[in-house]
């Protein structure tokens, strides 16, 4: 099923169609988990258009794409945690997140590093356990007076062992 599925390097042209699928998913896949407000809060990180330029400037950015649209998306910063990391509202449960996460994966591995951490989502909670990623802590974070409630999580590995794929 992922045989349709490309991964490539994220460019800056790739930006406006990245927003657009951070705003969605988390729209419509994390409604679930969190509230109204706690979803507007979270979506409004689209406005930080610095923030968005420096990510895909600064740090590795990887794409998957299906038939010319990009499907999902994972940056990585520092050779060492995942900042973003996003699967399209339609392609959820195709495999998609483990192809981004085994070339994250491989990078930080390329760049020499034994751990991964993220601030993991109560949505993407359960595939990065899956992935052997441990809770280190809940927090709540407060963003214009609404809390959100996050999981500092990390993985060790041996960069002697490659992920499957």
């Amino acid at each position: 099923m992922t045989n349709d599925f490309v991964n490539r390097k994220g460019k800056l042209d790739d930006l406006t169609e990245m927003q657009n699928l951070f705003v969605n998913t988390i729209r419509a896949i994390c409604k679930t988990d969190y509230d109204s407000n706690q979803i507007a809060v979270w979506a409004s990180g689209i406005n930080n258009k610095q923030r968005w330029h420096d990510i895909l400037t600064n740090q590795f950015v990887i794409v998957t794409q299906h038939a010319d649209k990009i499907v999902g998306f994972a940056t990585l910063d520092n050779g060492n945690y995942i900042d973003l990391f996003y699967v399209h509202k339609d392609h959820q449960r195709q495999g998609i997140a483990q192809r981004l996460l085994d070339d994250i994966e491989a990078e930080a591995r390329r760049l020499k590093q034994t751990t991964l951490t993220s601030d993991v989502s109560k949505t993407a909670r359960p595939f990065f356990e899956k992935n052997e990623f441990n809770v280190l802590r809940e927090q709540n974070i407060l963003l214009r007076n609404v809390s959100l409630t996050n999981y500092k999580m990390t993985k060790h590995f041996d960069n002697a062992k490659m992920p499957n794929r």
